[in-house]
């Protein structure tokens, strides 16, 4: 059994996302988006006001339990934009809800 952190996207509403990180304590990658899979639909489950979206990435944390201050998810994207696109782009657009 390993730690693996599972990043599933949700949308709300038209124009509105959410993205939820979860731990999970499973045999393999695979088996960790399985369960993250389920729980995102138990989240779901009795909702009309938001889906999810099917998507599931999961990062391998390691065998031992999470601590305070481990890297919980990581993911390397490729990109032809300079640093302050590229944030603008996909991470401060001025339309994230923060607080």
């Amino acid at each position: 059994m390993a730690w693996y952190g599972v990043r599933c996207v949700f949308e709300w509403e038209a124009g509105l996302y959410e993205e939820r990180l979860t731990l999970w304590n499973a045999e393999s990658l695979d088996g960790a988006i399985e369960l993250a899979e389920q729980e995102a639909a138990s989240y779901v489950e009795d909702s009309t006001s938001f889906r999810y979206l099917r998507l599931a990435q999961a990062y391998h944390i390691g065998d031992d339990r999470p601590g305070h201050g481990d890297e919980v998810y990581s993911l390397l994207r490729e990109s032809a934009l300079g640093p302050d696109d590229y944030l603008s782009g996909f991470f401060d657009t001025g339309t994230e809800r923060q607080s």
